[in-house]
């Protein structure tokens, strides 16, 4: 089985380096195709106003000069073109990515950017406690539990459209309740921080960050999390609202389709 791993943290994070050890307990193939430097919250955005370089990092080993999804086309149309991965993993990141976040996350973005290219892809990420952490983020339970989540994953019946979501809870590997399948959750308040400061020459900046959030909702990856659970949502990039389809349909005379 050859393997493609990617990122939104950058080439040289640590939670790549986990993800690694993770995906060689599963092959012996692997190929490392990533950004160059971290993209967080770049969600599904592709570099289409410069030119994207290659630097290779050792063999089946690059970076890429952009975002995650870059990475993954690059490896899949240019890197990989005379053989194409079976399977994309991408992570781990450092951080959660659960609830709507993951429409922001580029880990998550880079798993869908695999599913769009018919590749069975999985996004995966390590939650820590407190913020602050950079790169001491401990990554014991997705290193305990990464190849137990990832194996029946890799054994299901391929679907089109379709890729997983993988969180390991903010707890020691030890402390690990077992793997919930979860659906998608929702914050149910504006968590967005926007910190203001002045630079060493007198100018404002703004800087965005993420506030906490109590909210839970029963079912959730949410709620799975916040109990110690390794959370599996399965989701897919079609994005309508089939349950709005008829009612808007009606606002424009009753035709649909």
């Amino acid at each position: 089985m050859r393997i493609l791993l990617t990122n939104d943290d950058g080439v040289h994070a640590p939670g790549l380096t986990v993800l690694e050890e993770i995906a060689r307990t599963l092959s012996d193939d692997i190929w490392i195709v990533a950004p160059s430097e971290e993209q967080s919250g770049a969600g599904h955005s592709l570099t289409l106003t410069r030119p994207l370089r290659v630097r290779q990092h050792g063999e089946k080993h690059y970076s890429v000069t952009g975002t995650p999804t870059d990475a993954v086309m690059m490896a899949v149309g240019h890197l990989m073109k005379d053989a194409k991965p079976d399977l994309v993993l991408s992570g781990v990141n450092r951080g959660a990515n659960l609830a709507e976040d993951v429409t922001y996350s580029g880990t998550v973005s880079a798993a869908m950017e695999g599913a769009i290219s018919g590749i069975r892809s999985i996004a995966l990420s390590q939650v820590y406690a407190r913020e602050g952490m950079g790169d001491a983020v401990p990554f014991a339970a997705a290193r305990a539990w990464g190849e137990r989540v990832l194996r029946p994953l890799i054994a299901m019946p391929a679907s089109p459209r379709r890729l997983f979501n993988v969180n390991f809870p903010a707890v020691d590997a030890e402390a690990v309740k077992g793997i919930r399948v979860v659906r998608q959750g929702f914050h149910d308040v504006d968590r967005t921080k926007i910190i203001h400061g002045t630079d060493p020459r007198g100018y404002d900046y703004y800087w965005f960050g993420l506030g906490k959030s109590d909210a839970v909702p029963e079912g959730s990856d949410l709620a799975a999390i916040a109990e110690g659970y390794v959370t599996v949502t399965p989701l897919h990039y079609d994005l309508t609202q089939d349950s709005a389809m008829a009612a808007t349909a009606q606002a424009f005379g009753g035709q649909m389709g």
